[in-house]
């Protein structure tokens, strides 16, 4: 470690004033860094071809990303919507990451209160958003209508989940007339090869009805970098409710904000089909097996384990402020470093653990033998 980096290793990372906290800072600072079990990507590791695609990009960085992000939108269209990509195309806009969308989404909504979804607690971005831009923040326990409501399904870091169905039921009793919906189906592409017909993207006659008889937009957003693993390529899109939703948005969008390189990995990796048959058929095996040795781990103590059994990670409590501790720390001794629950989702008795391959996870389990 240069004396630069271990300068910055000794400060925060985050200015706490200005940014929320997230995990995946960990890694740079450790000497004995092995694997990141602090954020939910793919254990798969980045798809080859793609990442390929990308370094080859990166031989036209002295010329600009094309402004219309194709074809990199249009392969994208075609893997969301197989057999009607060409009537969704235009209400599909791709972003630096899900947190710029989410922004540019908070930032066009009209003025008023803002909502989280039902959950315990869910990816923060988007009420840092909402309190940024000065909204009335209503309890997501509460039964007031707010009129902008975001949730996030399935749920980082809880991992509950509503099906299409409940969504709709939600969605309707929580938001007011004339408002606006966040849908943020990041990780719903793990719920196995049958994903599309659990999501909202599919519910263009619902969303049509929603916004004519009450005048509600309904936005889904995907961050992509975790399903293929791609976080620092900074990669999301949001599928708007018309197309004219889609023309506001990039009005206030800055140009050029999808990188080449980034464009490049996405028009790759859609087809990549052997990589995602083999996420969703071994994730739930390796989850399975992360909880069962857990369980042998806690020896009988009452930890908890949330989420449903097809995601990237558990989110465990621990039911002890001073055990949770323990278990980032050592974690981070380690070189496998885990995400706390208490910066930023203020669940101190809670750790956020994600499904990697056995070998590694041998890694982490032998670090915590004396928790």
């Amino acid at each position: 470690m240069s004396a630069s980096t271990a300068a910055i290793a000794n400060t925060t990372v985050w200015d706490t004033k200005t940014q929320q906290f997230h995990g995946g800072q960990d890694w740079k600072f450790l000497d004995n860094f092995v694997e990141d079990f602090s954020v939910t990507t793919n254990w798969l590791g980045t798809p080859v071809k793609a990442l390929q695609a990308a370094r080859d990009a990166v031989a036209t960085c002295h010329h600009y990303p094309p402004a219309n992000q194709e074809p990199a939108k249009s392969s994208l269209a075609e893997w969301i919507w197989p057999e009607h990509w060409e009537n969704n195309r235009e209400r599909l806009l791709l972003g630096n990451g899900a947190s710029e969308l989410i922004d540019l989404v908070i930032r066009s909504a009209p003025q008023g209160s803002w909502k989280a979804g039902p959950w315990d607690v869910q990816y923060k971005e988007y009420q840092r958003s909402a309190e940024t831009n000065g909204r009335d923040i209503l309890s997501p326990k509460g039964d007031d209508k707010a009129n902008v409501v975001c949730i996030v399904n399935p749920c980082n870091p809880t991992g509950d989940y509503k099906s299409i169905d409940e969504l709709k039921s939600w969605i309707l009793g929580n938001v007011q007339d004339n408002g606006v919906v966040v849908i943020d189906e990041s990780m719903q592409l793990w719920v196995g090869p049958d994903f599309r017909q659990d999501s909202m993207t599919a519910e263009t006659e619902f969303l049509e009805k929603t916004f004519k008889e009450r005048n509600i937009s309904i936005y889904v957003i995907h961050s992509w970098t975790k399903i293929w693993s791609c976080t620092g390529l900074r990669l999301g899109s949001i599928v708007c409710p018309t197309v004219a939703h889609c023309v506001e948005l990039k009005r206030i969008q800055v140009p050029w904000s999808v990188n080449s390189p980034a464009l490049a990995f996405l028009d790759e990796v859609v087809r990549d089909t052997e990589y995602m048959e083999e996420t969703w058929r071994l994730t739930p095996v390796y989850r399975a097996q992360l909880i069962e040795r857990l369980e042998a781990l806690a020896n009988g103590r009452s930890w908890e384990y949330h989420g449903k059994s097809y995601l990237s990670w558990v989110w465990v409590d621990l039911k002890d402020v001073e055990t949770a501790e323990k278990a980032v720390a050592f974690a981070k001794q380690a070189g496998v470093p885990v995400r706390s629950g208490k910066p930023g989702y203020e669940r101190p008795t809670f750790v956020r653990i994600a499904v990697r391959e056995p070998k590694q996870t041998d890694i982490l389990l032998a670090a915590w033998k004396d928790l």
